[in-house]
């Protein structure tokens, strides 16, 4: 296991980590059909979960009879989910403090998400985080997805500090995966959207946190 003393440099994920915002995802296809006046199938959720954003307007046009273009529904969507960074989302318990402790030490940080910066920024801005970042990392910009390590190394690359003493803070499963693959130093942070990956996500990751300020202990 990594001496959290010896970090050099953090690789913080946003959504479900950095920011409580994994609920919006989940809620947001949902949202959109009541706001057509439409009943949301059961268990939906999980069918839409793997899906494009092409496919999930394909979906729409098919199963619920939306006669708009699939631009206009992915559009609307991504309306709401803009609406919700730049005025809602909120960053999860005990993030400022150890933001704060990682710089005063001098470690670096930046971010790597799969969410698109034009949506996520407004949210980092208004929280008053954004600041602390050398750099963010988008899988967009990059092209490519967390289920490859290939972000994690590009962000080490830039922050100048070895896969070994860069520390990748994350929530989901799939992404625990990518940079422990990769020979990353991993923390696991608690989501609810991640209930049930616990007991894998404890058994892969360094460390396992509930909440973000319990690093403070080791560092």
């Amino acid at each position: 296991m990594a001496d959290l003393k010896t970090i050099k440099g953090v690789i913080f994920d946003l959504d479900g980590t950095l920011l409580d915002s994994m609920w919006m995802w989940e809620s947001v296809e949902e949202d959109y059909l009541k706001k057509q006046g439409l009943t949301p199938h059961p268990n939906q959720v999980e069918a839409l979960r793997s899906l494009s954003l092409y496919q999930v307007a394909r979906y729409f046009q098919i199963e619920y009879g939306i006669r708009k273009s699939v631009t206009q529904i992915t559009d609307e969507k991504n309306e709401m989910i803009a609406d919700f960074y730049s005025q809602r989302a909120q960053m999860k318990d005990g993030i400022i403090p150890v933001l704060e402790a990682l710089r005063d030490r001098g470690i670096k940080m930046c971010i790597a998400t799969a969410t698109d910066r034009h949506l996520m920024e407004p949210a980092l801005r208004r929280c008053g985080i954004y600041a602390y970042f050398e750099r963010i990392f988008t899988c967009g910009e990059e092209e490519t997805s967390k289920s490859s390590p290939d972000i994690y190394i590009r962000a080490a690359k830039y922050l100048g500090t070895d896969i070994s003493e860069t520390l990748v803070v994350e929530d989901a499963l799939y992404a625990v995966k990518s940079a422990k693959r990769a020979g990353f130093p991993v923390a696991a942070v608690y989501d609810r959207s991640a209930d049930d990956q616990q007991k894998d996500i404890r058994g892969l990751c360094d460390y396992y946190w509930h909440f973000m300020d319990e690093m403070l202990e080791l560092l």
